[in-house]
């Protein structure tokens, strides 16, 4: 599974996604230009010790992404969407991007891709999420119904031992 982010501008939030990417073993690609630098202390404070674990890729432009992804499934989302990101079929090899905070994926791309762009439900009052949060949303239906691949799928308790 990979997640993508078109222009990405508040590091934390990058953070926090590169730390779920990490977690679930998922491939991170960072859509130049970024609005901030990779080296900042506020991307590795969310993303804590995780981020050297990270299997990230940049991209000069939205250009340079397709070019070396031809043929991939890309799911975008956007609160202009058709679909809920819950009516589609992830593979587990397929893409799902995401936009800068400010103004989601452009215009353009998501015309382009119309049947591909997904969307999360809520309330008409609310703008969008917070993009980490729908980060994981999606991620993790994408990764439920890939059976949470080479993840642990189950934990134990700890079991106190009373005197």
């Amino acid at each position: 599974m990979h997640i993508v982010l078109h222009q990405p501008e508040i590091p934390a939030n990058t953070g926090n996604i590169g730390r779920t990417c990490v977690a679930t073993g998922t491939s991170l690609h960072l859509i130049e230009p970024l609005g901030f630098h990779l080296d900042e202390k506020s991307i590795k404070r969310a993303g804590m010790d995780y981020w050297e674990q990270l299997n990230l890729t940049r991209y000069i432009n939205y250009q340079e992404f397709t070019d070396c992804h031809p043929g991939a499934k890309v799911w975008m989302a956007t609160t202009k969407a058709k679909y809920s990101y819950a009516e589609v079929a992830y593979g587990p090899d397929d893409f799902i991007m995401f936009g800068k905070e400010s103004a989601g994926i452009p215009e353009e791309i998501l015309v382009e891709n119309e049947d591909s762009c997904i969307r999360i439900p809520m309330l008409p009052a609310i703008r969008s999420l917070n993009l980490s949060n729908a980060v994981a949303i999606v991620l993790y239906e994408a990764l439920r119904q890939n059976g949470f691949s080479m993840m642990q799928k189950e934990g134990g308790l700890h079991h106190l031992h009373w005197r």
